[in-house]
């Protein structure tokens, strides 16, 4: 897959039919145009129909395809990026007719996932992602026939498109395997190792302040922190204090995002699995986002699809310190009333944090379950 430009210039474009929620729609072209700003695309204008369903060949009508074309030409731009999953055909007339390139939100995730991948194991999950997407997208047309076998042979041979993907199919295979083998290492090494302390994973939406967390609860710990989606990738864990003899490894993981593709799920398995195996999860969104419910429905579908629904897991509220007035802020702690508020930024509620943190850790960790009797530290 070829990384975009610094110099491209981009249309976003987005099919809404009959039953989809406006209100979703018009927040996840808005999260697309951050997406592609990750991706250094800038974009020029925006373009939606309304249609009762997607057409089958180029998801939208033929007269929205003719404006489409129409702003092409009159920006001058070289790319189209859909907030809809397009199909291999799909893609291909649209690109056809519009004589540029065109792109949908799974293919512009997996651009700013092969920028971001800095460690070994991040950069084979994403190329295993980006082989496995290509693979789907290759569409077959009536010019590629299918070589037939030669004189007493059987069968009608290899198509075109079978001697096409050989190549990156043998790639596959051998992604997969380098990726279970760093699969069973990190599962032979996380069994060898006594655990000593209780670990704690930081999952949540995209860009809710995890990283700047991590840095605000671990001092030294130097995360990287950028205020776009998906700036960092790759697993950080820090051993912090919360108390008096009251020591918990803190984990850094992929932020996730509303229709992320199911090819980085399960490329990330390994390195998604550490929310699995965590004793407690702290479910970080931005509590200024007007919509934080939206958000949390994502995030919890993603920890079900995972298989991480069932680990204990506490709602923390951060970025308190945003917002037009407190009453906004407040609006949200009452509707998740168990939830703790925070501002990674400032500082405030970090106290209260980990005091949450230390009395979930009671209730479910068996490193700090104490005899019946004994007074807690």
């Amino acid at each position: 897959m070829v990384e975009t430009r610094e110099t491209e210039l981009g249309i976003l474009a987005q099919l809404v039919t009959t039953g989809m929620d406006t209100h979703e729609a018009s927040d996840s072209l808005l999260e697309l145009s951050r997406l592609t700003d990750t991706a250094g695309i800038r974009i020029c204008d925006r373009i939606t129909q309304n249609r009762h369903k997607p057409d089958g060949a180029t998801l939208f009508g033929r007269g929205k395809v003719q404006d489409l074309k129409n702003l092409v030409h009159a920006f001058d731009a070289n790319i189209v990026i859909f907030d809809n999953e397009l199909n291999a055909f799909q893609q291909y007339n649209l690109a056809k007719e519009l004589g540029i390139r065109v792109m949908d939100r799974t293919e512009v995730i997996l651009q700013i996932f092969a920028r971001r991948a800095r460690s070994s194991e991040a950069q084979v999950q994403v190329e295993l992602a980006q082989l496995q997407f290509l693979l789907s997208r290759i569409p077959v047309t009536a010019t590629q026939q299918r070589f037939k076998g030669g004189i007493g042979m059987k069968g009608p041979g290899e198509s075109h498109l079978q001697l096409r993907n050989a190549p990156m199919r043998r790639r596959v295979a051998e992604l997969k395997k380098r990726l279970g083998a760093i699969h069973r290492r990190n599962k032979v090494a996380s069994v060898n190792s006594r655990r000593k302390w209780p670990v704690v994973s930081m999952v949540g939406y995209t860009n809710a302040g995890k990283s700047t967390l991590l840095n605000a609860l671990a001092p030294r710990s130097d995360a990287y922190v950028d205020d776009r989606l998906f700036a960092t990738l790759d697993t950080k864990t820090r051993l912090i204090w919360l108390k008096p003899n009251r020591r918990v490894l803190l984990t850094d993981t992929v932020g996730f995002i509303r229709h992320l593709p199911h090819a980085l799920i399960a490329s990330f398995k390994s390195t998604l699995d550490i929310a699995v195996q965590a004793d407690l999860l702290l479910v970080v969104v931005d509590a200024s986002y007007p919509h934080v419910q939206d958000h949390l429905k994502v995030c919890y579908e993603t920890l079900a699809e995972i298989g991480a629904q069932d680990v204990p897991s506490l709602l923390v509220l951060n970025k308190c310190d945003k917002g037009s007035s407190d009453t906004s802020v407040l609006h949200v702690t009452e509707r998740y009333p168990s939830a703790v508020p925070v501002s990674a930024h400032t500082g405030y509620g970090l106290d209260l944090l980990k005091q949450n943190i230390v009395e979930e850790l009671q209730k479910c960790c068996m490193l700090w379950q104490l005899p019946s009797g004994t007074s807690r530290i």
